[in-house]
């Protein structure tokens, strides 16, 4: 039997199958108000989320839901330089799709040369265009080809991201490091000739032992270091300012940003600009919430992505109800996903990406999933929804094991939606308080052909397919 966890709803009797009158009347008078435990999650204004516009251009204007990214490669994509064209091909049809910004691999030449997924970097200056580490061209192409995409998405007028590796680097040659009174792989002598580095930009040095953490036993980058701070973020010809100004990204992913205190961002986005979206990976909402605060930036919601995978795979959507997420405590800086290059752990996608193209936030869709894993279709489907219908702060209106229904309440004329998610193998139905009076709804997804009207008190029956999902709004 069924065990309610979280919300004690008022229930009704009715012995009917899910074919039932979906617009039979209930008296709302006789309603028990204080037996319907709606939680309201968000209180904001209900503004869209909204990742800025390029310093160059007001091209980029998402729907009234906000915008979508596609992360548009995997790990090991295929080698030989090609990477960079595939996408090219295929940023027409995202766009027509809804997609609203591309997130590209590191750009720049990495240790590991024409194999390297590019988070190993070397050199930040080399696109495809320098002879060293044993190739000229990038294992997704060329600088010529990377340029002609990034043309190519703007006219479209979707966004790119750069995916930027700062923590650390590799492919140095070997020199006496005299804070370590070792050899450390820390001499930087690079093709392009620009952010050459020796052991004195690297911990163990002169402005101390460590930072917040190392990665891998590569070389730690110093951010104490001016001269690191000039060329990251400082110069007019450094690595924000050319990535953004000359090669035209328009926001960034920090990759592994636990290496380095939060300020390292804030200051690259105070001096650079863009959007920026760092990798904190941590379950607890809290210290997201804390790191997107002191960085100024958004981040992933891996607190988010943890209670998805309790709620679908460990068949419990109650707990997205009570789970803590950073959406709930940011929502203009939560950026949800659903898997990644790096994680991939959630099983029941269909249901995790129902809730987080109808929730708040910054939905990400994952390159595999579209284009391999799952039904573009209903994607597709889910996609539009998002940028048409996903407006407003939210409410919670019901969860158990099986169930969740939450409300988008609508922002500046648009009418916002009611999701309805079914883990359980059986149709459901709901009686659910709307903010619509008298209207008549739909099934947005198709996957309910009921079309019933809000009553004047605007409460209304609805349904889901099992293991399915409903988005509800009025025609």
């Amino acid at each position: 039997m069924k065990q309610i966890k979280t919300l004690k709803i008022f229930s009704f009797c009715f012995v009917a199958t899910f074919f039932s009158c979906n617009n039979e009347e209930i008296d709302e008078s006789k309603i028990d108000t204080n037996e319907f435990k709606t939680i309201q999650v968000t209180n904001h204004d209900g503004k869209p989320f909204s990742t800025g516009n390029s310093s160059e251009t007001n091209k980029f204007n998402s729907g009234p839901g906000g915008g979508v990214m596609m992360q548009a490669f995997y790990w090991d994509v295929p080698a030989g330089g090609t990477w960079w064209n595939v996408v090219k091909g295929k940023v027409a049809s995202w766009g027509n799709a809804g997609i609203e910004s591309i997130w590209l691999p590191p750009v720049s030449k990495a240790q590991n040369g024409p194999f390297s997924m590019g988070y190993d970097p070397t050199d930040y200056f080399d696109f495809g265009d320098y002879n060293q580490n044993g190739t000229v061209e990038t294992r997704f192409g060329s600088k010529t080809e990377l340029t002609s995409l990034i043309t190519t998405v703007h006219n479209e007028n979707m966004k790119v991201y750069a995916d930027i590796v700062i923590n650390h680097n590799s492919g140095g040659q070997s020199e006496l490091n005299p804070f370590t009174n070792s050899n450390t792989y820390t001499k930087f002598n690079v093709a392009s000739g620009k952010f050459n580095r020796t052991y004195n930009d690297f911990y163990k040095n002169s402005f101390g032992n460590n930072d917040e953490g190392s990665f891998g036993g590569f070389p730690d980058l110093c951010h104490a270091n001016p001269y690191v701070q000039d060329w990251l973020w400082k110069r007019s010809d450094g690595v924000g300012k050319y990535y953004k100004n000359t090669m035209k990204f328009d926001g960034w992913r920090f990759d592994y940003v636990k290496g380095f205190g939060p300020w390292v961002v804030n200051q690259w986005n105070a001096n650079v600009g863009g959007f920026s979206v760092g990798e904190y990976w941590d379950g607890n909402a809290a210290t997201l919430e804390w790191w997107c605060d002191n960085a100024n930036s958004s981040a992933f919601d891996f607190a988010c992505y943890y209670k998805m995978d309790e709620a679908f795979d460990g068949d419990d959507l109650s707990k997205l109800s009570s789970g803590d997420m950073l959406w709930k405590r940011r929502p203009y800086r939560a950026v949800t996903f659903v898997s990644n290059h790096d994680t991939d752990q959630i099983w029941k996608k269909n249901l995790a990406y129902a809730y987080i193209l109808t929730h708040e936030g910054y939905p990400t869709i994952f390159y595999k999933d579209y284009e391999d894993w799952l039904d573009k279709s209903k994607l597709n489907n889910l996609i539009w929804i998002h940028n048409n219908k996903a407006t407003g702060n939210t409410s919670i209106l019901y969860a158990d094991n099986d169930e969740y229904i939450a409300r988008r309440n609508g922002y500046n004329g648009n009418p916002g939606l009611v999701v309805y998610l079914n883990n359980s193998s059986s149709w459901q139905e709901r009686w659910v308080e709307t903010n619509w009076s008298s209207t008549e709804i739909k099934d947005y997804t198709g996957n309910s052909s009921w079309q019933p009207t809000t009553q004047g008190g605007k409460w209304v029956k609805i349904q889901c397919p099992p293991n399915s999902y409903s988005v509800w709004s009025t025609l």
